[in-house]
């Protein structure tokens, strides 16, 4: 076994099946064997070589032995533009419980022009599904992925294609009842803090707060264009509120929402007496005092678990047919409208 122990100055070698035959005395297939649950062996060959193992450091390759079975338990994961909290707090969680069920994500920043090379890269390892954050990413992206026949769920952008599975919440149902709760409190001047032009959820989001307008006879007075973030969504607010004379502002997600609000006490709006300031996610800031921020909960747990059904009812019958979960979202009431 003193070939296998690294020289010092030199990296070691990892060590393979084959070494641990060799030091133990046995075949490479005996080496396999005694790594796979059921296979047979003769029980003091098995204690010997996994022994030996040991003493060498081995390791089975666990990917290998996947792809023997047909499956590699490997997820690509595209995450898209994780520049707002919900984005991060998502994916932290849906990592945590694919990892729960022995499944090993490949995280792939779908944002930014890199996205498409990712694409291409990732694909050449053997995945046996892609999740696709498909909210905060733009069509051509979303487009590109649905042409490689690997079973894809896609989450926050519904797509019509074969082997494709949805979860999406009902985020126009969200700020619409928003909207119609802030026109019951009086509410008739509203503006809308809008998402990244690319980013369907923004569009779908407005489209719920332009449909309650229409059915209270109102119209939208002002609106401005952000990027999710804080930083973001303060300066946007900041020049809207210079400009137009509102008392409620819809933003499309809860980070705008934070920077508006902080941009309206800035100015010498007091919320929410003079300006409702309400947002979309329910991020944990949210319920910070500090901010108590009025929004609508698009929640996680739910749309986790739908993704995780979803992906098992999709590896066990790979040609079914293509299914779309709807998430029902519900308004949190806090003190900003």
């Amino acid at each position: 076994m003193s070939d296998y122990i690294p020289v010092h100055g030199q990296r070691p070698r990892r060590v393979t099946a084959r070494m641990v035959a060799e030091a133990a005395g046995v075949s490479r297939s005996a080496v396999s064997r005694a790594f796979t649950d059921g296979a047979y062996l003769d029980d003091k060959k098995r204690t010997k070589i996994r022994e030996v193992a040991a003493i060498l450091g081995y390791k089975p390759n666990a990917l290998a032995a996947g792809l023997q079975g047909g499956r590699s338990h490997l997820v690509a994961i595209f995450v898209g533009d994780m520049r707002s909290p919900y984005d991060t707090a998502f994916v932290g969680q849906l990592v945590g419980e694919l990892n729960a069920l022995n499944k090993w994500p490949i995280l792939i920043d779908g944002g930014g022009q890199r996205a498409a090379t990712a694409i291409e890269d990732v694909l050449r390892y053997p995945l046996d599904a892609l999740i696709l954050r498909g909210g905060s990413m733009s069509a051509d992206i979303v487009s590109q992925c649905t042409k490689y026949a690997i079973p894809m769920i896609s989450s926050g952008r519904p797509i019509e294609a074969p082997d494709v599975d949805n979860v999406c919440c009902r985020h126009s149902d969200g700020t619409k009842e928003m909207t119609e709760t802030l026109i019951r409190q009086g509410r008739t001047r509203f503006g809308f803090l809008a998402g990244p032009a690319d980013f369907y959820s923004s569009a779908i989001r407005k489209g719920g707060v332009l449909e309650a307008l229409k059915a209270a006879g109102l119209s939208l007075v002002a609106e401005s264009l952000g990027d999710y973030t804080v930083a973001g969504g303060h300066s946007s607010a900041k020049q809207l509120l210079s400009s137009h004379a509102i008392d409620a502002l819809i933003c499309a997600n809860d980070a705008m929402a934070i920077g508006a609000l902080t941009a309206a006490r800035e100015m010498g709006l007091a919320v929410p007496k003079d300006l409702s300031v309400v947002g979309f996610d329910d991020i944990s800031m949210a319920s910070w005092p500090m901010f108590d921020l009025t929004t609508v909960r698009n929640p996680i747990d739910a749309s986790v678990t739908e993704i995780l059904n979803l992906l098992e009812r999709r590896l066990a019958t790979p040609g079914k047919q293509s299914e779309t979960v709807f998430i029902d979202t519900q308004l949190v009431l806090r003190a900003t409208h």
